[in-house]
């Protein structure tokens, strides 16, 4: 099994040069590196990723990727993130899969799938990594099926469970992991909440036994697994505007925050939630990427920071701290082949599917489903959470690419939507070569400025509005 995950990282180390000359537009995250290690094998959707995780290793202080693709689960050392090593993977019973999702307890791994038997349940033991892991559990006893898991604490939660053959479906079960090889089943949802109320959980997010669940057309409810060992109903939201299908959501750390997506029908915006009162929850705000994708899902970091992987546009970071007023700080996409035409169902599965901006480093780990495993950096405002200037915000955040450019400068202009801004290109002496005004729309902005007619050297392309204005150096080949 080894020999051939080296052979494959070789193959990547031979393109890895091409790949990160690559442009891929950006605001305040930077491209660390990136590798594309499933060759062979591809879902009937012409997808190859799909879920991904992190792992912290404290023994020897190092980090890992966990991606699952269409046909196995690779550990990827991640611990210098411009250099990750492919260290092992894991089959899968069948290749071709959509789905497959990874959650981790000590040093175990979790592995589901929801697509179409053959299928099944694994556990791998990660601890003799970064050397290889271990495959200690590959079957159908606890379940053939899962759409989703989540680890809180010592639990297991899995969410739309489906017994082998076919034989029997849950919503979501619970289950012990005090014998991480052995999970030990504690309770089905079905057994206290009527499927009549809850017809399927699509996702959750667990904190101390108190679930977040995504339930689909159902919407959102947030139970609590009781000391008893049964679950009890303590709210729900649902009937709220822009709805959909729920498909996800995250907690803020002080527990007054939660955003959640709605996948169809695509195109809806995330919501954000004010839960300062449990008994009389607030929509704050709505919030999407603007290029046209569907909000997949959220991950919250602290109170302030909510990354949301956005399908076809990637990857986007945005500042909660005001529910009632969020605003994007940056974005990295993942998918730039993309064409105005795209949508998450036409073709169907496209771009970034998901991320995790947990690890101790603050490296993002961002997996997109045809180009495979991103390692990004947030600037360093993002990554030093305190002492941040008060004044981001209000100030102009905008980015150009490529860098150097050649016949066209592509500029990203957030939260200005609603407002003329002036650009000018500069050269080094201090001459205006280029003045424009520019009518922002949306809250993310893409504008094309060709500089076909500058010649070689370096530039300065100032933006500014009435209150603030920003600089950046270009270079033009």
């Amino acid at each position: 099994m080894r020999l051939i995950v080296y052979i494959v990282f070789i193959i990547q180390l031979f393109f890895l040069k091409n790949i990160i000359a690559q442009t891929y537009p950006s605001l305040n995250i930077n491209l660390l590196s990136h590798i594309n290690p499933e060759t062979d094998n591809t879902g009937s959707d012409g997808r190859k990723y799909s879920g991904c995780w992190g792992w912290y290793q404290p023994s020897k202080n190092k980090e890992y990727a966990l991606i699952g693709t269409s046909s196995k689960t690779y550990f990827v050392d991640v611990t210098n993130p411009t250099s990750p090593i492919l260290c092992d993977s894991v089959m899968a019973v069948q290749a071709g899969c959509t789905w497959r999702e990874i959650k981790t307890y000590q040093n175990y791994c979790y592995i589901v799938s929801d697509d179409s038997p053959p299928n099944s349940f694994q556990i791998v033991d990660m601890q003799y990594l970064p050397d290889s892991v271990h495959l200690v559990y590959n079957g159908t006893d606890y379940f053939e099926r899962c759409h989703t898991i989540f680890v809180d604490n010592s639990n297991l939660y899995c969410g739309s469970v489906t017994d082998v053959g076919g034989t029997s479906y849950s919503t979501m079960r619970v289950y012990s992991l005090i014998t991480p090889t052995a999970p030990t089943l504690i309770r089905k949802l079905e057994q206290d909440i009527s499927t009549s109320v809850i017809s399927v959980v699509h996702d959750m997010f667990v904190r101390n036994d108190t679930i977040f669940a995504s339930c689909g057309n159902n919407g959102l409810y947030i139970l609590k697994l009781t000391t008893t060992g049964t679950f009890s109903l303590m709210q729900s939201f649902t009937n709220y505007p822009y709805a959909g299908y729920n498909h996800s959501s995250w907690q803020s750390d002080d527990r007054k925050t939660l955003v959640f997506a709605d996948e169809v029908s695509p195109g809806l915006p995330a919501k954000v939630l004010d839960m300062s009162n449990i008994n009389n929850i607030i929509l704050a705000d709505t919030i999407r990427s603007n290029f046209g994708a569907t909000a997949h899902n959220p991950y919250i970091v602290g109170n302030r920071w909510c990354w949301i992987s956005s399908y076809i546009d990637g990857l986007y970071l945005y500042d909660i701290s005001d529910p009632y007023n969020t605003t994007i700080y940056g974005y990295f996409d993942t998918y730039p082949q993309h064409g105005t035409n795209d949508n998450i169902y036409n073709p169907a599965y496209r771009g970034n599917w998901g991320a995790y901006p947990y690890l101790p480093s603050k490296i993002i780990i961002a997996l997109d489903m045809q180009n495979g495993l991103f390692i990004l950096d947030g600037d360093n405002t993002y990554k030093n959470t305190v002492g941040i200037k008060e004044n981001n915000k209000a100030s102009i955040l905008f980015s150009s690419y490529p860098n150097p450019a050649k016949t066209v400068l592509n500029l990203v202009i957030a939260n200005q939507q609603n407002n003329i801004l002036q650009f000018v290109i500069s050269n080094s002496l201090g001459e205006d070569l280029i003045t424009e005004q520019i009518q922002i729309k949306q809250a993310l902005e893409k504008i094309q400025i060709p500089i076909q007619n500058l010649s070689t050297g370096t530039y300065f392309i100032n933006i500014k509005n009435q209150q603030y204005t920003e600089t950046k150096k270009i270079i033009i080949q």
